[in-house]
């Protein structure tokens, strides 16, 4: 009989971010995101490198290499390479797991979860960098209506949230409660990128009272883009 474990795959070496080479850009939601997390768990990367996507600096042979996506943020450790902040942050938090972005309860995570998916997925992608230059660049779509474009997005994505803040939110002035998650770690740059876009906020009072909140630490403050 084969012993238990035989035949199981060799585990993956450990990797740590004091190693890598973190891979930036000041004004991305998504490296805002990894940059809020490795402030709350104290780390800092080997070095940090800035991929400039207004000029391209993305589409580059040698960061395709790295990021094949051609997105930031990602961690180059050398022989490996991972990119996709959401990805990036799960495994800080399984190698990392003081303080915990995603809870262990399982419905708690799910909630952390849902709300950062929300962001992540539906409000984002439709609204970032290289979706705004096709608009103007390829369709020919006028500053207006790119504003106008954005701010549909946002506020489409922002009514679904500020209802699960209201019904998620325990005590506590996170998303949900008494601790960072995830979910505050997607929610605050989408709010900062709806500010720089003159998104009005009215109508999102648990939203703009969570970004407050979170502000007020170290981890987010710390992590903010350039105003210029």
């Amino acid at each position: 009989m084969t012993a238990p474990g035989a035949d199981s795959p060799a585990l993956t070496p450990a990797l740590r971010v004091e190693d890598a080479t973190f891979y930036n850009y000041g004004r991305s939601s998504a490296s805002f995101r990894v940059r809020i997390a490795l402030g709350l768990k104290g780390l800092a990367p080997r070095e940090i490198v800035d991929i400039d996507l207004r000029a391209g600096a993305q589409s580059s042979m040698d960061y395709r290499k790295i990021a094949p996506s051609g997105l930031v943020p990602a961690f180059d450790f050398g022989a490996q390479s991972y990119s996709q902040s959401l990805a990036l942050i799960e495994w800080m938090d399984a190698a990392y797991p003081e303080p915990r972005l995603i809870p262990q309860d399982p419905l708690r995570a799910m909630a952390a979860r849902e709300i950062s998916y929300a962001i992540a997925c539906d409000i984002h992608p439709v609204n970032n960098l290289r979706i705004l230059k096709y608009l103007t660049g390829v369709l020919g779509v006028s500053e207006n209506q790119k504003n106008d474009w954005y701010g549909h997005w946002v506020r489409q994505g922002f009514d679904g949230v500020e209802a699960l803040l209201r019904r998620r939110s325990e005590d506590g002035p996170y998303c949900l409660g008494a601790e960072v998650t995830l979910a505050d770690i997607c929610l605050v740059p989408q709010v900062f990128n709806a500010r720089r876009f003159n998104v009005d906020l009215t109508e999102y009072p648990r939203i703009v009272a969570v970004d407050a909140a979170c502000n007020r630490l170290p981890a987010f403050s710390e992590a903010r883009p350039q105003e210029t």
